[in-house]
């Protein structure tokens, strides 16, 4: 009984996995094919249009394409994720391997990539660069996996992601400003490159899908690593080097044309830096004291101080994994490197928070002690509703705990 009830949950998992495939490939496919409906060129048929919907499903799995209609004849890669394109995939998988054990995992993601090699069948991608697709896969089920635990490295991650998405927010809104400063290239560059009303529509929704990619350019600027815009070039803070093989494309009109020089620049930059670090303090300061002015339930110092080292190098392999997500090549010598560095964005991003938040964390820590003095009825009631693994390891507790019934996936 107990093996046949085990078998069930496997298929149940299985089909989740799928489930979460098929619904990331969908809506990639609608669009595309409206935008074929409306194409003016009759050449065009419905299996060039599912191909180009399973490529573009693929690159955004971090799947490197290969696009062999150049001019030259020399087959060029494409290598740069739409972000955008690879949040939905990312967002699917999550819920679906949110919270559950190895077991379901596994089965989870041996459903997603079922229907991952499915489409890689239909597409053009070589089978070389389709083996990305399980890296990014395994890598999203392994966080969902372990993303409800109560411990303190639950706590660290959950401050490690917060502050990367604080990270890219302030890094998107550096990437908006500098890019309605040149609004007027902008427009002179997007009215150059097509007058048919399908492929503005689509040039549009490129320009969507790539606008999470120029965040993360703006947060490795910020940061300090800056990114390059063709082989040996750089954009930074400090230094602008090289000539950039800028390809005609709107987005590209936010990069700066030399260093940074006026005192509101640099004030401006540097809120990049400091959201990571004041987001990823809030949230250890809060995890180590759950319950305002109640020692009882607090970590201590080194406690405190060993989540916010953890979070930072969590925040660090974030945005080093979105970096790397994030750039790539466009094409072959001059156009063979764009975007930021992986290594040395998570190494900007750790350094930041490991310096910076420690210490912001540790004083948040000694405020939340600090603060006004409740009722001792108050305080009880407030302790009892956190979660029995925090109330028997004082604080958060560096037990990875889950909130969901085992093999249920609740």
């Amino acid at each position: 009984m107990w093996d046949l009830s085990l078998g069930r949950f496997r298929v149940r998992w299985w089909l989740e996995g799928a489930l979460a495939a098929a619904l990331g490939l969908a809506v990639v496919t609608v669009p595309v094919l409206l935008l074929w409906t409306v194409t003016p060129y009759p050449g065009i048929g419905p299996g060039v249009a599912l191909r180009t919907a399973a490529d573009l499903w693929l690159l955004g799995h971090g799947v490197e394409l290969v696009r062999t209609d150049t001019l030259s004849g020399v087959p060029a890669p494409v290598g740069l994720t739409p972000l955008l394109l690879a949040v939905l995939p990312a967002a699917l998988l999550y819920r679906a391997a949110r919270g559950t054990g190895p077991a379901a995992a596994l089965s989870i993601l041996a459903g997603y990539l079922v229907v991952a090699a499915g489409a890689a069948a239909v597409g053009t991608v070589p089978y070389e660069s389709a083996a990305r697709l399980p890296l990014f896969a395994g890598a999203v089920t392994l966080v969902a996996a372990l993303a409800a635990g109560d411990g303190r490295v639950g706590a660290a991650g959950r401050a490690a992601f917060a502050g990367a998405v604080a990270c890219c927010g302030v890094g998107a809104l550096l990437a908006a400003g500098a890019l309605l400063s040149h609004a007027g290239v902008a427009q002179e560059v997007f009215a150059a490159l097509t007058d048919e009303w399908s492929g503005r529509i689509g040039l549009l929704l490129l320009a969507g899908a790539l606008a999470p990619n120029a965040a993360v350019w703006a947060a490795s600027y910020g940061l300090g690593p800056g990114f390059t815009l063709g082989a040996d070039s750089l954009v930074g803070p400090l230094a602008v080097r090289g000539e950039p093989a800028l390809p005609e494309f709107p987005l590209l009109a936010m990069a700066p044309a030399g260093p940074l020089d006026a005192p509101w620049a640099w004030a401006v930059v540097a809120l990049v830096p400091a959201a990571v670090v004041l987001v990823v303090a809030w949230f250890v300061a809060h995890a180590a004291v759950p319950v305002r002015d109640s020692r009882a339930m607090a970590d201590g110092w080194w406690a405190t101080a060993g989540t916010a080292l953890l979070a930072a190098l969590g925040a660090g392999l974030v945005m080093g994994g979105l970096a790397a997500l994030a750039g790539g090549p466009l094409g072959t010598a001059a156009m063979a490197e764009f975007g930021p560095e992986p290594y040395l964005v998570a190494g900007a991003t750790a350094a930041w928070t490991a310096a910076l938040a420690t210490p912001v964390a540790l004083t948040l820590r000694a405020w939340r002690l600090r603060g006004t003095r409740k009722p001792r009825e108050q305080r009880i009631l407030e302790e009892l509703r956190l979660t029995p693994a925090r109330r028997s390891t004082g604080g958060a507790g560096w037990g990875a705990g889950s909130r969901r019934m085992p093999g249920t996936g609740r």
